[in-house]
């Protein structure tokens, strides 16, 4: 067995961009589940854990998982089946691990390969995938989904493949690049379930295995990003809207942000979504159609104020005229400013209006 230091090698660290690279492939693959392999798979991991193989049902997304889990009503102990296979398999390769590193290259691995990953695969893809999916569940189940919402997050009864792929991203470079020793059976049952299933919600009987998606869309700072159509998008046409890292509603993100609307803003209720709306439509637009109130006037400056609940508090805004070409445009400004010529100073860094040599 190797022994490693206390912080990574030149040539160690070289390595890290490839395997955090090959990792978030596998979290964010979109290639679609062969079944008899993934099968293969969900029976090995029963077996690890003492049972017997299951029944697996296969799912071209996590709603229709969970929205064919609810009907079911099951209640049994197999609530515990997840905690159970994570135990066994992804802990028990972790703990091995972790116990042969020195803390700080432990810590030097994790920033350079998991957290990384978390932050996409994990804030991005799987946050917005399940708030997508609780959100459609709620609105249909009613009263129902509250209970059916305790039942399976209380017993964290999932096994998540982009989680599992930041994980892995750690596993896999201390065992091949590093030398460090596991038990290989184990390593071989933890690649093949990330490898080869979507979302796993397992119960003693019966095993939910959730297909990955058939488009995935990121901007260049890999936050999910698509302009009037889904950033994620399922085989059962399950979607989800993003701009720029944001969820969207359907209603929004399948509309073309030049045609969005500022009346939209008095009917939204989530203050991202609202964020998004105010950057996209722009506030000479949002004067316009809300029909901004005229607070005080110096020159070709106006100070104005939008009392519609827009914000999460009133906007001001200092609308400017170009004498030149007549192009309207409009600087949000703090509510505390009282005049038009405050807030031109505000603009510009406390610099009253009367100084400026030359006013444009």
């Amino acid at each position: 067995m190797k022994v490693p230091t206390i912080a990574l090698t030149p040539e160690q660290t070289a390595l890290t961009p490839i395997y955090r690279e090959k990792w978030r492939q596998i979290g964010l693959s979109i290639a679609p589940l062969d079944r008899p392999i993934a099968t293969a798979a969900i029976n090995t991991a029963y077996n690890i854990i003492g049972l017997g193989e299951p029944e697996i049902i296969f799912c071209d997304s996590p709603y229709i998982a969970l929205e064919a889990l609810e009907r079911l009503r099951i209640r049994d102990s197999g609530l515990e089946t997840g905690s159970e296979i994570r135990d066994k398999i992804h802990n028990e390769l972790y703990d091995t691990l972790r116990s042969q590193l020195d803390r700080k290259l432990e810590n030097q691995i994790y920033s350079q390969l998991y957290n990384p990953l978390y932050a996409q695969l994990i804030s991005q893809f799987q946050i917005h995938v399940k708030d997508e999916v609780y959100a459609k569940l709620a609105k249909k189940l009613g009263s129902r989904f509250h209970q059916f919402f305790v039942n399976i997050t209380y017993n964290n009864n999932w096994i998540l493949s982009e989680l599992s792929a930041c994980h892995g991203s750690w596993v896999d470079f201390c065992i091949e690049v590093l030398g460090l020793e596991c038990d290989r059976s184990l390593y071989s049952a933890f690649k093949a379930l990330v490898e080869n299933c979507g979302w796993i919600y397992p119960f003693e009987k019966k095993c939910f295995v959730c297909d990955r998606p058939r488009r995935l869309n990121f901007d260049s700072e890999y936050l999910l990003h698509a302009l009037c159509q889904p950033a994620i998008e399922f085989a059962d046409n399950f979607r989800v809207y993003s701009y720029r890292g944001v969820l969207l509603p359907e209603s929004i993100g399948q509309v073309a942000p030049e045609s969005w609307e500022a009346s939209w803003l008095l009917r939204e209720k989530n203050a991202e979504v609202r964020r998004v709306l105010i950057g996209a439509i722009g506030y000479p637009k949002i004067c316009q159609e809300l029909q901004a109130i005229e607070l005080d006037t110096w020159q070709e400056y106006t100070l104005l104020k939008i009392e519609n609940d827009v914000d999460i508090e009133s906007i001001f805004l200092l609308k400017m005229t170009c004498p030149s070409t007549g192009h309207i445009h409009a600087l949000r400004v703090p509510p505390k400013v009282l005049t038009a010529k405050e807030a031109i100073s505000w603009v510009n860094w406390g610099i009253a209006p009367e100084e400026f040599k030359v006013q444009t």
